[in-house]
This record gives C-alpha cells, sequence and structure tokens, in this order.
C-alpha cells in the first residue's frame, strides 16, 4: 500500500513538473517572437527668446573714484541701449564686484619679494533678455560704438532659446512613436506575420543642435544655445509582440 501511494505521489510530480516545464517554454518563446524598431520626430525651428549679456569695469587707486567712473559708465550705457529701442525694464545690471590689485616683484634668485597695491577694479555685468530676437541680436553686434563714449564694454555672444520647447516635444514624440509603429507594421508584414500588443516603449534623449551644422550628438542630450536656427530631434524605441 505504501509503495502503490509513493508511486501516485511520483507520477503527480512528474506530470506537474512537465506541465510547468512545458509552460515556462511556451513564455518563453512567446517573449523571444518580439521585434524592436527605433522611431525618430525632428523639427526645425527659430529661437523666440534671446539672452545677451555684457561688462564693464573701471580701475583706480582710490575706491570712490572708481565707483563714480563705474557709476557714470553705466549710465551711458544704459542711455544708450534705450536709445536703441530697449526699455529699461529689459536692462539688468549686477551688483558691484570689487577687486583689489596687487603686482608681485621677484629678487633675482625668483623668490617673491613683495606685492605692490597697483589699484581697485570695479566691475559690473548688465544682462538684456527679450524676445525681439532680432533687434537684441543687432544691438550686440553694433555696442562696440560704445567705445567712441569712453566706455569699455565687453558683450558677450548672445544665447538663443524657445519659450514653446515643451510643447514642441510632445508634438516630436507623437512623430517619433508613428514613425515607429509604421517601421514595425512593415517588418511583421514583410515576415507574414501580425502585429501584437506593444510589449515596451523607451523614449531617447532630447537634443537640440544649429540647423545645417556638424554639430554632434550627445549621449546625454544637446542643449544649443548659441544659434537661432535650431535643429531638434528625439528617438523612441518600441517592442512588438509578433503574432
Amino acid at each position: 500500500m505504501k509503495t502503490s501511494i509513493t508511486a501516485i505521489i511520483i507520477a503527480i510530480a512528474v506530470i506537474v513538473s512537465a506541465y510547468l516545464f512545458s509552460n515556462a517554454f511556451k513564455n518563453r518563446n512567446q517573449n523571444n517572437d518580439t521585434i524592436s524598431v527605433t522611431g525618430s520626430g525632428s523639427k526645425n525651428f527659430i529661437s523666440d527668446l534671446i539672452v545677451w549679456r555684457g561688462s564693464f569695469n573701471k580701475k583706480s587707486f582710490v575706491l570712490k573714484d572708481a565707483y563714480a567712473a563705474l557709476d557714470n559708465d553705466r549710465e551711458i550705457i544704459k542711455k544708450y541701449l534705450v536709445s536703441k529701442g530697449l526699455q529699461q525694464s529689459d536692462l539688468v545690471f549686477s551688483a558691484v564686484t570689487i577687486n583689489k590689485d596687487f603686482e608681485t616683484t621677484y629678487d633675482t634668485n625668483g623668490n617673491t619679494r613683495q606685492q605692490i597695491f597697483t589699484g581697485f577694479t570695479l566691475t559690473q555685468n548688465v544682462q538684456v533678455e527679450s524676445k525681439d530676437v532680432d533687434k537684441v541680436e543687432t544691438i550686440s553686434r553694433e555696442v562696440t560704438e560704445l567705445i567712441n563714449s569712453g566706455v569699455e564694454f565687453y558683450s558677450n555672444p548672445p544665447e538663443y532659446y524657445y519659450t514653446k520647447l515643451a510643447a514642441l516635444k510632445i508634438e516630436m514624440i507623437a512623430e517619433a512613436t508613428k514613425d515607429a509603429n509604421a517601421r514595425a507594421k512593415s517588418i511583421a508584414e514583410n515576415a507574414d506575420s501580425d502585429l501584437g500588443k506593444l510589449k515596451k516603449s523607451e523614449m531617447g534623449v532630447f537634443q537640440i543642435i544649429a540647423q545645417n551644422s556638424s554639430e554632434d550628438y550627445s549621449w546625454g542630450g544637446s542643449f544649443n544655445t548659441s544659434a537661432k536656427k535650431k535643429s531638434a530631434n528625439i528617438t523612441v524605441k518600441l517592442a512588438y509582440q509578433i503574432d
């Protein structure tokens, strides 16, 4: 009797094991019957926001004199930019930074002998942020005219941005997804198969580069701010079940 029960238990265990193995094998094949495709979406656009920065400084042995000279330059710069069509509200002047300058002298052995105070250097930055991109871009090129007023103004290259980037990104994701889906359908049809359920989706990095440039894409995503005309690109990877 005991032997019969043992045989029955062994038989049941064999049947269950066989079922589990066959089911696992079946699921494994199902998981492998997938195709992965990558679609892309791209858009060209023109920046609608410009940020331009510049700086100016004055130097004097007397701190008060240096500040007075810097204050005079600031007023000249402000009047110049307003005369070019900017609003005073577009101009943001930073706090003044103060540096004490020294000249180091050395002995015949190259060792430091003393540091001689050469004066105070005061520096101030100005930033312009505007949606009138063309106007500010032109001003940034013509600002050297300030030299005729005795102002040494150091202009930085403008930075260009797009305020509708979030909406643009959504539009591009939809385009990339549609492109990937079309690729998957084409592959399935050519393989005499039917496209099944979507199993997995992954979005690639968002890239913004200058239009018609040789600028490289970055693995972490590029975000060009030096060009007014830009190209955006995004990829979407989809994995489908094949029936």
